[in-house]
């Protein structure tokens, strides 16, 4: 025979019922637990102003501005006389500065004028009639003959000073003279590498004999001329 089980023995005939039961019980303390709020404690401040601190502020200066006074009133027109027509007034007479015909005329003499003569200076490239040098009066170009005869003046006063050959001085000095009105020379200039060959290369200018001189519009005019003079040891 088969054993018979007491159905209120059985354990598991009311399972689904407590599951019921304690998952509502866990949804409520979650819920509770997430909805839970606390709130801080409230302080009483006294949050009344204090009127009497509030009015004592500074109050600024402020710069009076002064309005400048109205201008015075413009005088009053002086009272204007009026003379009758019965007064005489006086009249201004104004002489004639004319001549009459009576009257005898100084004839005064023409004032010559006296030309001042201008000091011009005109280089030797662009002046109109060159200076001649003598020898170069025949000559068609007078420019190119005065070149020449002016390179033939150096070779023939040409002189080595000693003193720069034991030196072993060398070198270019450049002359710059000026051929003047008259013809004579003079503003005699220089410059080179030793005062020797400064002081022949004067010495050879020196020399030179005294020229046609230079026209510009067909007056004499000073004309600058500058030559280099070279000194070369041999």
């Amino acid at each position: 025979m088969e054993p018979k089980k007491n159905p209120k023995a059985d354990v598991g005939r009311n399972s689904a019922l407590y599951f019921v039961i304690g998952l509502a019980a866990v949804l409520a303390l979650v819920y509770g637990a997430m909805e839970w709020k606390k709130y801080d404690k409230v302080n009483d401040y006294d949050i009344s102003m204090n009127v009497e601190d509030q009015l004592d502020e500074e109050v600024p200066m402020t710069e009076q501005i002064k309005t400048p006074p109205p201008p015075p009133p413009p005088a009053a027109p002086e009272v204007i006389e009026v003379v009758e027509d019965e007064e005489e007034v006086e009249e201004t007479v104004i002489e004639s500065t004319e001549t009459s015909q009576e009257e005898e005329v100084i004839e005064i003499e023409e004032v010559e004028v006296e030309e001042v003569e201008e000091d011009i200076s005109v280089p030797f490239a662009v002046i109109e009639d060159v200076p001649v040098f003598p020898g170069c009066e025949n000559a068609k170009d007078k420019k190119a003959c005065f070149q020449e005869q002016m390179q033939a003046h150096i070779r023939k006063n040409f002189r080595y000073p000693e003193i720069a050959q034991e030196m072993g001085v060398q070198g270019r000095v450049s002359v710059i003279f000026v051929i003047q009105k008259d013809g004579s020379i003079g503003n005699i200039r220089m410059r080179g590498p030793d005062k020797n060959l400064e002081a022949e290369a004067m010495r050879i200018i020196q020399k030179l004999p005294k020229m046609t001189p230079g026209k510009q519009r067909g007056r004499p005019v000073k004309v600058p001329f500058s030559i280099p003079i070279t000194f070369k040891l041999q």
